[in-house]
């Protein structure tokens, strides 16, 4: 029982960023019906750029507590990735928007491939510790082990995502970025900005990208440019399985991926008499895509459909 609480702890870390990353992917497509491939690496971004901004904050002489530290990194991340989705959205997106659905997409996973090799280029080919600077005490959960990282990793993911939906349902932009979703010509012939609302559904999906780039890299200890591929399509995976669209459905459905997904490695092993480890892991989260989109397509909370005029 105390090996299946662990696992338990582990899927909540994982999921929680997960359904961070996968409210990026839900709110881009609730709005344009676009899967943006390239927050994978907007993620990575976050995390690449908050190492390099711990280092060059420590070379420059400032000593800070290692959590405000980290906090100062993510700061100076934060801005740069929203303007990097901003970007991303004005330059590759924007143009072809009235374009057939496969020109966005293609031009997605072009921009995925352009940000990575430009990580490259800036930080090399070569994984990068993310500094020890946040506090590891472990604390005895019923047999299991929760440390102090781990509880910072879940309470900031939730209080993250709370206030996302509570800007959706209760802020003029909220009710903007609904209306434009629901749609767009009747949004545009009420006075709502369409391009605005757009722009601004990249800019925070950008940061709330961020932000989990700082919690995988502070989680496995390293960030790497090439990060963003498999972790954009677990959480795209998570989007899918709580239904893409809604926003409630991409943080149940990364919670859920996540547990799946530990649990599943914990005990993977065992049930395949050793053939298989836990380095299989990502097995399940393909598998769990596959299902979805064959059993049910809308997801476990229905996709988040608008009728449109």
């Amino acid at each position: 029982m105390d090996i299946f609480i662990q696992q338990i702890i582990n899927g909540l870390v994982v999921g929680s960023i997960y359904a961070l990353i996968a409210l990026g992917y839900t709110m881009v497509y609730g709005i344009l019906q676009l899967i943006n491939f390239a927050h994978g690496e907007v993620v990575m971004m976050g995390a690449m750029i908050t190492i390099s901004a711990i280092g060059a904050l420590t070379n420059a002489g400032v000593h800070l507590p290692g959590p405000l530290m980290v906090i100062a990194g993510m700061l100076i991340a934060m801005p740069l990735t929203m303007l990097l989705g901003f970007t991303i959205e004005r330059v590759a997106y924007r143009p072809l928007r009235k374009a057939p659905r496969l020109a966005p997409l293609i031009t997605a996973i072009g921009i995925s491939i352009v940000l990575q090799q430009v990580a490259v280029l800036i930080w090399k080919n070569n994984p990068r510790s993310f500094p020890d600077l946040l506090p590891h005490e472990p604390h005895n959960l019923f047999g299991a082990i929760i440390t102090d990282l781990q509880i910072v990793i879940i309470v900031l993911a939730v209080l993250v995502m709370a206030g996302l939906l509570i800007m959706v349902e209760k802020t003029k932009l909220g009710r903007a970025m609904r209306a434009v979703s629901m749609n767009q010509a009747v949004a545009g012939l009420m006075g709502v900005n369409i391009n605005y609302v757009i722009s601004m559904t990249f800019v925070i999906g950008s940061g709330l990208g961020a932000v989990a780039g700082v919690m995988v890299g502070a989680n496995y200890g390293l960030a790497y440019p090439t990060m963003g591929f498999m972790i954009g399509l677990k959480a795209f995976t998570a989007a899918v399985l709580g239904g893409i669209g809604n926003l409630g459905g991409a943080v149940a459905g990364g919670i859920l991926l996540g547990i799946i997904e530990s649990v599943g490695a914990g005990y993977l092993g065992p049930i395949t008499g050793g053939i298989l480890g836990s380095h299989y892991q990502d097995i399940f989260a393909f598998m769990v895509l596959i299902l979805v989109l064959v059993f049910r397509p809308s997801g476990l909370l229905g996709e988040r459909v608008a009728e449109r005029a």
